[in-house]
């Protein structure tokens, strides 16, 4: 065990402050990171990785971005939290909404599970009714309405409910299987009257890259407008990701609420609720729905979230990240391996470990697929390329992600993944 991590379980539980972080299911231990810089993360060690998990998708433009970086700083010249309204979080709010036309207002929270209990919370408000509708193996974040049957860290560790939750609680919440609109129907016709919101990721990324048909989401839609219940997208990860805005417009559906975290702040801690005025102004002070925050808003968050959205606003920004994600994309697939295939959307990949079609329900994921991960991680974490630590997770590609960087990941992993030359090391 190295220093840090002997010193960290004896201070953190398990010696990590978010359980995707652990080696729960991948071979060795927690690294220790000391510096990241474009798309290169350092241990304490002095190792240099290739980074792909990016902080789970929020460094879009990469590690220490010198524009974030700069306006951060200039902003903590001049205090670093007020508790106070200021300039620059009105600036964001109107940033963000100019990627959603359609809605009105956006409350800023501190990250994205607190964005998804407030919309859940605001849903049961506008409707005046109980149930909240998930899918199995999406994970909204750690609120204990959300927390049945979510897949994330707890996929990973097979958990599928956590403990600590009422059961009045999670007696409040029903889960359907994605891809299952036949189920939807039959739920809504049962308990249509009680149900006050569905709530899904409109691309699932984290159990995996579970891609949705066009057809189930409008589905989703048709069966909330007929029953008088809100569709919610979390779009934590997606937001921001594939274009500037949400997934909606690509995918024909238009959610009555959204969610948001990550990338509008910029590699800080940032989350935000957002939709048409109707609902959003249930929220006190206007309206009956409490929701506060101390740090909503928070000057450096809202700092690095503006120099962000600032450099996505110009198109040509994903159409470079869908060249970086699909040079990987056919350098990967070109080897045909056998218990190898590369999920994609935009500039999110799943490298979903098997020799079957890729799912799109949680329930039919091949569960060989964490066995074959382990030594597949612990070779390239030898490689100098860090993985997210969970086969369940998607890798994120970022803007100072290079080809030749790119293309050696993927001849790496081919070699990893079909082992027949030892692979070179990225870092040195």
């Amino acid at each position: 065990m190295t220093q840090w991590f002997e010193r960290a379980c004896k201070a953190i539980p398990g010696g990590v402050n978010s359980p995707v972080r652990a080696f729960g299911s991948v071979r060795g231990e927690p690294v220790f990171m000391a510096k990241g810089e474009g798309p290169w993360i350092y241990a304490e060690d002095g190792t240099r990785y290739l980074d792909l998990c990016m902080s789970w998708g929020p460094l879009i433009l990469g590690h220490g971005d010198p524009e974030v970086v700069e306006a951060v700083q200039r902003r903590a010249q001049d205090g670093l939290t007020f508790g106070a309204c200021h300039r620059q979080e009105v600036e964001l709010a109107e940033a963000i909404l100019a990627g959603f036309p359609w809605a009105d207002r956006v409350r800023m929270v501190s990250s994205g599970t607190e964005a998804v209990m407030t919309a859940g919370r605001l849903a049961r408000a506008a409707t005046e009714r109980p149930l909240l509708v998930k899918f199995d193996g999406g994970y909204h974040g750690h609120s204990d309405s959300f927390l049945v049957k979510a897949g994330s860290g707890l996929a990973t560790q097979a958990i599928a409910n956590s403990a600590g939750v009422p059961e009045a609680i999670a007696g409040c919440s029903r889960v359907l299987d994605l891809d299952d609109l036949e189920s939807a129907e039959a739920l809504f016709a049962a308990e249509g009257s009680s149900i006050a919101a569905v709530v899904i990721e409109p691309l699932p990324a984290n159990n995996g890259l579970l891609i949705q048909r066009q057809a189930f989401l409008a589905g989703l839609r048709r069966l909330c407008d007929e029953h008088g219940a809100l569709l919610i997208f979390d779009e934590v990860i997606s937001g921001f990701r594939l274009r500037y805005g949400g997934v909606g417009p690509q995918l024909g559906v238009r959610p009555d609420l959204v969610t948001l975290g990550k990338i509008i702040g910029g590699g800080l801690p940032m989350g935000a609720i957002l939709g048409a005025a109707t609902v959003m102004d249930l929220l006190a002070p206007v309206g009956p729905v409490y929701q506060a925050g101390t740090l909503s808003g928070n000057p450096l968050s809202v700092a690095a979230g503006l120099a962000t959205l600032k450099r996505l606003n110009d198109g040509r920004v994903y159409q470079q990240l869908e060249q970086r994600a699909d040079l990987v994309h056919q350098a990967v697939q070109a080897q045909a391996l056998d218990r190898l295939r590369v999920v994609r959307w935009g500039s999110i990949l799943w490298f979903y470990g098997s020799e079957a079609e890729p799912p799109r329900r949680a329930c039919d994921v091949d569960p060989e697929i964490t066995s074959r991960f382990a030594p597949l991680h612990e070779a390239m974490l030898a490689a100098g390329y860090y993985l997210p630590p969970s086969a369940y997770e998607v890798c994120f590609l970022s803007l100072a992600h290079g080809k030749e960087e790119l293309l050696e990941f993927a001849k790496t992993l081919a070699q990893v993944a079909r082992p027949t030359t030892k692979p070179s090391a990225a870092g040195t």
